[in-house]
């Protein structure tokens, strides 16, 4: 019913509207130009892979973005699973279920140690996605991060 396609330059229109959405979701401005040249330059780029979920009809409903990552401690590669999004008529239709299928694909393609993923505390959607796909919240450590502003 979904087909899941790996996107690369000439599909990056296909996605722009989702990516712009996802950004929205959480607070950013919106800003379909930027997104489409940010996107095409991760692709030009191979910085990173995008997935898509395409309907029968060809049209793009869902999207993952993924950055390799590489751990020092585990000594391998890592996927950053950076970006998730449905277009929320499509939800419920395990389309999410899908993407992070393929990244876990992606991941055992590449002998990844594994794919990692962030989300909001109040993102009670991914929250509960994420377990169910297998993830486990890492409780042990803690994320800071450093803003050049």
């Amino acid at each position: 019913m979904w087909d899941i396609i790996e996107i690369g330059p000439s599909q990056i229109d296909d996605v722009v509207p989702l990516f712009d959405a996802y950004r929205i979701f959480y607070r950013q401005p919106s800003d379909p130009e930027a997104a489409q040249k940010f996107l095409m330059q991760r692709t030009k780029l191979g910085e990173s892979i995008i997935y898509a979920a395409y309907t029968g009809e060809g049209k793009a409903v869902g999207f993952t973005q993924l950055y390799p990552l590489f751990s020092s401690t585990r000594m391998g590669r890592v996927w950053l699973l950076n970006d998730l999004f449905v277009d929320p008529e499509y939800r419920g239709n395990g389309i999410s279920l899908l993407l992070i299928n393929r990244a876990k694909k992606l991941a055992k393609e590449t002998r990844a140690v594994g794919v990692l993923l962030e989300t909001e505390k109040t993102n009670t959607i991914g929250n509960n996605l994420y377990p169910r796909a297998g993830f486990h919240l890492e409780t042990d450590t803690h994320y800071y991060f450093w803003h050049n502003e």
